[in-house]
């Protein structure tokens, strides 16, 4: 299971959840990887145990300084961290917004690179983001079911049916086993992938 069909930070989607959690980042960032028992997954994935949490604590990072500045940013953007590089998606109204949730992770130390795959919302998104779930659903069942694939070194995202992808592909031909899986899936209307091939520089 990948990190982003749990969604370990979610849990910091409340103010109330953070007081409780303490708010102290080592600690959040501990809770997180305990909590959904990424310690073990993170072992066998290509990033490892250190790439997990550093990619989890600049997730985290990006999170807070999104609580502190917007409501809207917190609950409509959506952030996965693979390797240092950040992955933002999501559904906002304005092109402002999807400016400042793009600013604000590039000012968080130890980001190497932003990805912004944020939509405008319109009503035809508010419509179809009702089967997004769904759909990352069917795909990381898929995935962890092809034998040829490992699974836990992808994350998944859907956005108004449109599926974004990032991690790591041992070979060519594992991505476009999973780039087919994707697009097999009804109601998919696009495929969007951010995954390296392992052993190519990032």
């Amino acid at each position: 299971m990948s990190l982003r069909s749990i969604r370990p930070i979610r849990c910091l989607l409340g103010p109330a959840t953070i007081l409780v959690l303490g708010i102290a980042l080592a600690g959040c960032v501990e809770f997180v990887v305990a909590s959904g028992a990424t310690v073990g997954v993170a072992a066998y994935q290509e990033r490892g145990v250190e790439g997990a949490a550093q990619d989890t604590k600049l997730a985290t990072q990006i999170r807070m300084s999104y609580l502190e500045s917007s409501s809207e940013l917190t609950t409509n953007v959506g952030i996965e961290v693979y390797e240092s590089r950040v992955l933002l998606t999501g559904l906002v109204n304005q092109e402002q917004q999807r400016a400042d949730a793009v600013k604000m992770a590039w000012a968080v130390i130890g980001v190497k690179d932003v990805i912004n795959e944020i939509q405008l919302r319109n009503e035809e998104g508010i419509v179809e983001f009702a089967y997004d779930a769904w759909i990352s659903t069917q795909l990381q069942s898929k995935l962890t079911f092809d034998k040829d694939i490992l699974s836990i070194n992808y994350s998944i995202e859907t956005v108004n049916s449109v599926v974004y992808l990032i991690g790591i592909a041992q070979s060519q031909e594992e991505l476009e086993r999973v780039l087919a899986h994707a697009h097999s899936i009804d109601r998919v209307r696009r495929v969007i992938s951010h995954v390296r091939i392992k052993d190519t520089v990032t």
